[in-house]
């Protein structure tokens, strides 16, 4: 169409995980939702700022997010002034292409990772360049010093679900001209993060959502940390009502109830735990995961039959379409009853 930017003609979009309309009637492990309700406390905080008659709705939200900034630099260790919230971290990853990388300019990213990254720099017309991973999950081929605008570095991986060390990602940042991002969405349930990094070099943001370990994907949070220049800039070409009232309520009561979310996790780690070597056991190939999911691959490498067998029971996985990735399935790690709900079908399966 002649209207259009021809890179946005030609461009493909990003596809999410299938959204059932029953829902309800599958176990859903396909799009990596938390399996437990978000805090009660949160519930109470939409509550409260709807209020009896609504009325606090006809008036615009706080465009600084300042409340939700303040609770997130108190919990992480960092100035507000460091810390900018979002309409989920896509949102952030978005932004932070917007305001660093121009056309024809490089964006680059690990593959496999999250290929939203992708069309995010396609769509700036900035130039996609991608690092495969070694045997050892390391990146290959990575240059001695890497001089595009932006790197996204997934850690916890998505979809295999690996870490990277903290000296491995150090050593990225120590050779990076542009920015270093470090895409956190599933660092609640690993045993360590890079948030120290921010602090010690200039280069470095860390992303996070609330999505997935504070059972908020339906609200769309996440926020940004990086030195104040940058989230000034920032905050210059997002949105100006960027969070609504009710998703910044909920914010604040999830990240301020330490000890519901502490419990969350723990469960859904421990579960992690057990469906890995209980898949392991009946001849699956499972990488280990430091996320809220893990990434198998049946003793036959053919992820599709598994996939398809799986769906006609109503159990939902991600099958994902990258040829690399076809030997095996990412599922989500849901309740203990959900998880072995899925191995009992599995081991039928064969």
């Amino acid at each position: 169409m002649r209207y259009l930017r021809p890179n946005i003609a030609a461009m493909n979009g990003y596809v999410p995980g299938f959204q059932p309309d029953d829902a309800a009637s599958w176990i859903k492990l396909n799009t990596n939702e938390n399996p437990y309700p978000p805090s009660p406390k949160v519930t109470e905080a939409i509550l409260a700022e709807v209020g009896s008659d609504g009325a606090s709705l006809r008036t615009y939200p706080s465009a600084s997010s300042m409340k939700l900034r303040e609770a997130a630099g108190e919990l992480y260790g960092f100035d507000p002034s460091w810390i900018i919230m979002a309409n989920g971290s896509d949102e952030v990853l978005n932004n932070l292409i917007r305001a660093c990388a121009g056309e024809g300019q490089d964006v680059g990213y690990v593959h496999p990772s999250y290929s939203y990254y992708s069309t995010l720099a396609e769509i700036q017309g900035a130039v996609v360049c991608t690092y495969g991973l070694t045997d050892s999950f390391a990146i290959e081929a990575f240059p001695e010093y890497y001089h595009g605008r932006v790197f996204f570095l997934t850690t916890p991986n998505s979809p295999l679900g690996f870490v990277f060390s903290p000296a491995y990602i150090e050593s990225l940042a120590q050779n990076c001209g542009g920015l270093l991002v470090i895409d956190e969405a599933y660092a609640d349930f690993a045993d360590w993060n890079a948030l120290e990094l921010v602090k010690k070099y200039e280069n470095v943001v860390v992303t996070r959502t609330l999505s997935k370990s504070y059972a908020l994907a339906g609200m769309r949070l996440g926020l940004g940390i990086a030195r104040p220049g940058i989230i000034a800039a920032l905050d210059k070409i997002r949105d100006h009502y960027n969070l609504d009232r009710l998703a910044q309520a909920a914010c604040v009561a999830a990240l301020r109830d330490q000890t519901y979310f502490r419990e969350s996790c723990r469960k859904i780690i421990e579960t992690r735990e057990w469906f890995t070597h209980e898949l392991t056991a009946i001849g699956y190939d499972v990488i280990p995961s430091q996320a809220n999911f893990v990434f198998a691959s049946p003793p036959d490498k053919n992820g599709k039959r598994v996939y398809d067998a799986l769906y006609g029971r109503k159990i939902l996985v991600r099958l994902l379409s990258d040829p690399l990735l076809a030997h095996g399935l990412r599922i989500s790690i849901g309740t203990r009853e959900d998880m072995a709900a899925t191995l009992n079908a599995i081991a039928e399966i064969g």
